[in-house]
């Protein structure tokens, strides 16, 4: 099995669900002439980091998924997030980490998913990292679908949320830079992903809906590496279309 160069053995992990109440079926949803799942899978496997697992409960997604050079793990149809439906598809598979890429972000860098793994060869405690970049736009500043995080001087997260955060009580003192962007690519100790699900959610994770939240509540960190790590998340059918032309772009 590949491996990174710290000998941790990786799984990468690609949940995904067919339903979706703001776009239902849209791992299957054509992107520049092939499935949305497809693009996730390539990149996944560019990485040459180890096995690539979809968990889903969809068996078109899972023929699609083999297609593609993936494993599938057949899940239950009932988890409320992507985590619990790796910790299902993770019970039985022996890696050291297991990286969270999540199914419908199609432009995905591959050298992202080899980035969030790197705070694990240097804290051996450590149970959980993830990535930001820098904000891009001013107006995402304000944007409640953008999620925002400060990290303390370890490189730790302290919190996240969908306000503005820092919020600057003095304008002249916030600069662009301060403020990071999350994006939502995981990585877990296989031993803290199975955890996970076992873990009481808390009052700030069902207010801001953000499920990472759970993590920091229950005492445990999350380390940040911050990057050009920008990318695309395709909620709607609208950035479907904006995925399609970056991917002109890029061709």
């Amino acid at each position: 099995m590949p491996s990174s160069s710290n000998s941790l053995s990786i799984g990468i992990g690609i949940p995904a669900r067919f339903e979706s109440t703001r776009f239902p079926g849209k791992p299957l949803a054509l992107l520049a002439g092939k499935p949305m799942i497809v693009h996730v899978i390539e990149r996944a496997l560019a990485t040459e980091l180890g096995r690539v697992i979809v968990a889903t409960d969809h068996q078109g997604i899972a023929d699609v998924a083999r297609e593609a050079g993936a494993e599938v793990a057949f899940t239950r149809a009932d988890h409320e997030s992507g985590t619990e439906r790796l910790a299902e598809a993770f019970a039985d598979i022996d890696v050291d980490i297991v990286i969270n890429v999540q199914g419908d972000e199609p432009l995905i860098d591959p050298q992202a998913i080899k980035a969030v793994i790197a705070p694990f060869a240097k804290q051996a405690d450590l149970q959980m990292a993830t990535l930001a970049h820098p904000i891009r736009e001013a107006a995402d500043f304000e944007d409640a679908n953008v999620v925002k995080l400060v990290c303390n001087a370890l490189g730790h997260a302290m919190y996240f949320s969908r306000a503005p955060i820092p919020f600057p009580r003095n304008k002249d003192a916030l600069e662009s830079t301060d403020i990071q962007q999350h994006v939502g690519l995981y990585a877990y100790r296989r031993e803290f992903l199975l955890k996970y699900s076992s873990l009481a959610p808390c009052k700030t994770e069902k207010i801001e809906q953000l499920e990472q939240l759970r993590v920091l509540h229950h005492g445990y960190p999350i380390a940040v590496t911050s990057g050009d790590f920008h990318c695309l998340g395709v909620d709607t059918p609208d950035d479907l279309k904006r995925a399609e032309a970056l991917l002109a772009e890029q061709s």
